[in-house]
């Protein structure tokens, strides 16, 4: 039977972007409702009557809450506000300004905690939702998509942050230590820095180095790694002496060798170039750093070093960095 063409539908006809529009805020209403319970502020004074803050998301039920380390660290008296309890005391259970990650704890009941999500699984474009206390502003939302993935950012401690990711979901000072969530309400990273006057240049630590740094904090209470007693920069290599010895174009140039350091037990001068580790490339002093992990600490380690144009191969034994 045909339509009858004087019928008029009495639904209005939506636009596409109406449509879009309407879903986008539906996830992210949907995604701010199921987070931000588990959602803290954090107040911190610090010596000599200093005051900061950030936020934080909790982590297990019983009371671990994650944040940056720069939030907590050096702290005197740490403060947190709960959506449903109020305000508790908190204790540092560990501190890891290399990975600008922090771990409190509160005694409180009935905590929510956050679902986390799998960073392998983040795509570019993919929406993104931050969650915290910008200025002191409780609990407040913003939107935006993940920029780029396999960022690296330079913490406080002077060493790289690796696999952060960028987003343009709008984080002020408050915003740190607060998740980065995805479409699901799944955590995928913790909102760190922003980079101004840039617009729309956020970071986020994944959630998977969160992850592995508050597991060594739960357990330890920090995050062990060794060291070989060396202060350095990243340098060039004469191209004629690197070509000779088949080399990469820039090594670690040591600047300072710290007396009674297993550096100097190893035989290690200032302005010698470490260029590899136990056979793995020395590009820089950000690859020395990452090369001398906790598994380094107490094993003969080789390194080959360039003295001038002579290449000569040290042994040095790593020790556990002071924390």
């Amino acid at each position: 039977m045909d339509a009858n063409p004087h019928f008029v539908s009495s639904q209005p006809d939506i636009h596409p972007a109406e449509e879009a529009l309407d879903a986008y805020s539906r996830v992210v209403t949907s995604v701010a409702e199921s987070v931000s319970p588990a959602v803290v502020r954090i107040q911190v004074e610090a010596a000599r009557g200093r005051a900061g803050g950030g936020s934080g998301f909790v982590l297990t039920p019983d009371g671990f809450i994650l944040t940056n380390s720069h939030v907590v660290h050096a702290a005197v008296r740490i403060k947190v506000w709960t959506p449903d309890s109020g305000e508790f005391t908190a204790q540092l259970v560990g501190d890891d300004p290399d990975t600008d990650l922090a771990l409190v704890r509160i005694d409180a009941p009935a905590l929510q905690a956050v679902q986390l999500g799998d960073s392998r699984k983040i795509r570019v474009g993919q929406l993104v939702v931050a969650i915290g206390n910008p200025f002191g502003f409780q609990y407040s939302v913003t939107a935006g998509v993940v920029s780029a993935l396999g960022r690296t950012l330079r913490s406080q401690s002077g060493r790289l942050i690796e696999d952060v990711i960028q987003t343009d979901a709008a984080l002020n000072p408050g915003n740190s230590g607060g998740p980065l969530v995805n479409a699901s309400g799944e955590v995928i990273g913790v909102n760190t820095a922003t980079i101004l006057p840039g617009q729309g240049l956020c970071f986020a630590i994944s959630i998977s180095t969160a992850e592995f740094i508050a597991t060594k904090l739960i357990r330890d209470g920090i995050v062990r790694r060794s060291f070989i007693g060396v202060q350095a920069q990243t340098a060039p290599l004469n191209r004629a002496i690197a070509r000779h010895h088949n080399f990469m174009a820039t090594g670690a140039l040591l600047l300072a060798v710290e007396d009674g350091s297993p550096a100097a037990s190893a035989g290690l001068q200032e302005g010698d170039l470490i260029v590899a580790l136990d056979s793995q490339t020395v590009e820089g002093v950000d690859v020395l750093h990452r090369l001398l992990n906790e598994d380094k600490i107490g094993v003969w380690t080789r390194l080959t070093v360039l003295r001038g144009s002579k290449k000569l191969e040290l042994k040095v034994l790593p020790g556990d960095r002071p924390a």
